[in-house]
């Protein structure tokens, strides 16, 4: 009985050991494919940024795409869910719904008129800080998480508040652009899964720094 008790287990722990292997291989490639995807995305001929345009002709189509025709925009929603998902529960939960939320508040900011700091020097500054915090793997505690999030998301909603009003259909524009802002950060949150292996989580970081670096782009780009 032990030895047949034995052999089983032994099989057992080889089945597992076999599997878990097969699970940190998937991470790893997945953490790789991320950084590559990204690497490509940055050497595409996007615009700079987002906010660029006054005119804004569509309702949902145009408000949907619209965020993902700016990598400043992009990067910094996807860094989002990244961050959240270094950082595990609640923030996982939290920062992507913040984040819309505070948007919305500048967004109204926006179509007020109400003057805020340099908005694109903002925004740059967004995708800086949130890829260092991915590079760094920044473990931040809640409020502070929240609140530079928070932060971060009045520029972002400020600078096409301020546009909203040229739309034609401005209600349909607003709900595709919340929508397609939070498939960013799902995206976001499914690449930060990468996390649960060593090499996931090493090329997550290498990913951040690139968002760093991009971030730095914007920036002088802004300034000038």
């Amino acid at each position: 009985m032990r030895g047949r008790w034995g052999g089983n287990q032994g099989c057992e722990n080889g089945e597992m050991q076999t599997a878990m292997q097969g699970r940190i291989s998937s991470g790893g490639r997945n953490g790789l494919l991320a950084a590559a995807a990204l690497g490509v995305a940055l050497l595409l001929p996007h615009e700079a940024s987002a906010h660029m345009g006054t005119g804004l002709p569509g309702g949902f189509g145009s408000g949907f795409v619209h965020p993902l025709s700016g990598v400043d925009h992009m990067l910094a929603m996807v860094s989002v869910g990244i961050w959240g998902a270094f950082l595990g529960r609640p923030l996982v939960f939290a920062l992507p719904m913040i984040f819309p939320a505070m948007m919305a508040v500048g967004g109204a900011a926006g179509m007020a008129g109400i003057g805020v700091p340099p908005v694109e020097m903002g925004i740059a500054v967004s995708v800086l800080v949130l890829g260092l915090m991915i590079a760094l793997a920044v473990r931040a505690p809640v409020w502070i998480a929240c609140l530079i999030v928070a932060v971060f998301a009045l520029f972002h909603g400020y600078a096409h508040g301020a546009e909203l009003p040229s739309a034609a259909d401005p209600v349909g524009y607003s709900v595709g652009f919340v929508l397609a802002t939070g498939l960013l950060h799902i995206a976001g949150i499914g690449l930060g899964l990468a996390k649960v292996t060593r090499a996931g989580e090493i090329a997550l970081r290498a990913v951040g720094g690139l968002i760093a670096g991009a971030g730095v782009w914007f920036l002088v780009a802004a300034i000038r």
